[in-house]
């Protein structure tokens, strides 16, 4: 079983914002990330999309691919590619588990944020998902507006009648 990962104690650099509309997230994970010099300033200036991301594994390594990190500004003309797939640091036991329910209940496997230790390491959260149809997430939508009414008609009935 997986540890839940702890509530981070630096800032998120990136958050995948549509992925808890698209996904249903079954569990997730914190995993280190390997980076070059250039993509970690372009991350720290807040040059990254992870709405594409996903994780494949590889002969028992974890890669995230499409993750993009935009070019470093300062960077000269050794700067990195924006969209390289990049080595994900998890361990053997978590590996092993994440393939298990990839290749039997068909889940896949999304990155939904990354952020910053207090220790200065970029660490990646990504989370074994199961897509929703259409008619999830039109559900979905349904609940929320229906909260917001709910939320609405009880802050103007604690105001008063106008």
């Amino acid at each position: 079983m997986a540890t839940p990962p702890k509530a981070p104690s630096g800032k998120t650099v990136a958050n995948n914002r549509r992925a808890g509309f698209q996904y249903e997230i079954l569990e997730r994970f914190e995993a280190g990330l390997v980076l070059l010099g250039t993509e970690v300033k372009a991350l720290r200036e807040g040059r990254s999309n992870l709405g594409d991301a996903f994780v494949r594994i590889d002969d028992m390594e974890a890669f995230v691919h499409q993750l993009h990190i935009g070019p470093y500004s300062a960077g000269s003309f050794l700067n990195h590619e924006p969209l390289r797939k990049r080595k994900l640091l998890l361990h053997k036991k978590q590996i092993k588990r994440i393939m298990g329910l990839v290749k039997i209940k068909g889940y896949t496997i999304i990155l939904t944020r990354i952020y910053v230790t207090s220790a200065g390491r970029f660490k990646a959260e990504i989370a074994l998902a199961k897509g929703k149809t259409q008619g999830d997430k039109r559900e979905a939508i349904r609940e929320r507006e229906a909260h917001r009414d709910i939320e609405r008609a009880f802050r103007s009935s604690k105001r008063g009648p106008s």
